[in-house]
């Protein structure tokens, strides 16, 4: 990385980290997941690796309604201490972040009920003590084009900081650092098969930081602007539901290097999924310091589940699957991924369980499929035979062999995630 961009890098991540000691890392990763056991496996990287962690809640996952996962900002940060204290992790190493705070879980309403519902969101985060907030405006609501234009796109996110800015001081909390910017799909991913991309212009990564500027100035919430830390834009990565696009450095050399007319930010890259090592290192090399990754880290732990689904059904014989249980509740259940899978009725049956975009993680807290996931865990002897292991969970069987993984269910699906999150152990430490 060149003075400039390491320089940027320093001037971003004393923000975002605050008064918290210890040398700051090349890159970090954003972890992106309600689930327990990807929070908690995050959180053993981390303590392994004596960082600080990241972890983000998504607009539609968690706000002061309930999202999806029927947790609030402060609910949801309280699940996450629990993990934390559960394992003995230091609470003070976890940054909270909010991703795509805006109108887009009430969309379907008028823009004046929907900002306003996203400003009592933003306030609810900064409230609960969320340091991290990326405003994400750029969705019509109802009557309005799908994608705005920069100019109110802008307007909208300066009057969520003014919120956060104002709920900052009302609560005693520390100002947030922000994220501006939306070249990204939507919270939920890309739902078509992708062949190519294009990549953020030098000229939009340029406008959307002057269009921010003078949109805050005009807000009365100017001095916001030094805590912006990062641009989200389109480095050229995505996933589909059955496809990945790896990242070409040599189509965002043009973007990246915008960065040194933009002193002290760095680019925060969404949809890092599913990229090899060799790209995530590349992504941090240009400036893409901020790694965002969430249903990868589910689709690890699914394909744990269904191998040790495997391994039970060789040992013990019988036809009650994990993946039957899991089928008969999505089709009962399918606002998750009904309009999110298409094709034929075989390829959309695939596409529930084992697409890339891993809607079927919405499924997990669902009461019929913890159970069935406990009866999973329940089902074998310890240890689990090492050539099933072998056999069923490949990702994680080296780990086993040689004595650093124990065979038991519940180690092998944290060491699943654990082998998703290490190639961005390897992108963003010092080195």
């Amino acid at each position: 990385m060149s003075d400039a961009l390491n320089s940027n890098r320093e001037h971003a991540f004393s923000k975002l980290f605050g008064a918290r000691q210890g040398p700051l890392p090349r890159g970090i990763t954003s972890v992106c997941s309600a689930h327990p056991l990807v929070i908690e496996a995050a959180l053993r990287r981390a303590r392994m690796e004596g960082a600080v962690v990241l972890i983000e809640a998504t607009c539609n996952q968690v706000n002061q309604e309930g999202g999806y996962t029927g947790m609030t900002p402060l609910a949801f940060r309280q699940f996450i201490e629990r993990i934390a204290s559960d394992i003995s992790f230091p609470l003070d190493s976890i940054i909270f972040g909010g991703d795509h705070l805006g109108p887009n879980p009430w969309k379907t309403l008028g823009a004046d009920e929907a900002m306003a519902r996203a400003e009592a969101m933003v306030a609810a985060y900064v409230e609960a003590g969320f340091e991290k907030l990326h405003l994400d405006t750029s969705m019509g609501c109802a009557g309005e084009p799908m994608a705005l234009d920069d100019e109110v796109t802008a307007e909208r996110a300066a009057r969520l900081a003014r919120v956060a800015e104002d709920s900052a001081r009302r609560t005693g909390q520390r100002p947030p650092v922000y994220i501006i910017g939306t070249e990204v799909p939507p919270p939920g991913g890309a739902t078509h098969a992708i062949e190519e991309l294009e990549v953020t212009s030098p000229e939009a990564a340029l406008k959307t930081l002057s269009i921010h500027t003078s949109a805050f100035g005009k807000a009365g919430v100017g001095p916001a602007m030094d805590r912006v830390i990062g641009i989200v834009v389109q480095p050229g990565v995505e996933f589909g539901n059955a496809n990945v696009v790896l990242y070409k450095p040599d189509r965002a050399r043009g973007l990246a290097s915008t960065l040194f007319r933009m002193p002290g930010l760095l680019f925060e890259a969404h949809s890092t999924d599913y990229q090899t090592g060799r790209e995530l290192s590349a992504l941090v090399d240009g400036g893409f310091a901020i790694l965002k990754v969430g249903p990868g880290l589910t689709f690890a732990l699914r394909e744990a589940l269904y191998g040790l689904d495997a391994i039970r059904h060789a040992l013990h014989g019988g036809s009650d699957s994990l993946h039957a249980k899991m089928e008969a509740i999505m089709l009962t259940q399918p606002q998750h991924w009904a309009g999110h899978y298409s094709g034929s009725t075989d390829q959309v049956r695939l596409q529930r369980h084992f697409s890339y975009s891993d809607r079927i993680r919405y499924y997990w807290p669902d009461k019929q499929a913890a159970r069935a996931v406990e009866s999973l865990m329940a089902a074998f002897p310890d240890p689990i035979p090492e050539t099933l292991i072998s056999q069923y969970l490949a990702r994680v069987y080296p780990d086993v062999v040689t004595g650093r993984v124990a065979p038991r269910a519940r180690d092998l699906c944290l060491a699943a995630i654990d082998a998703a999150l290490a190639p961005y152990s390897a992108a963003t430490i010092s080195q």
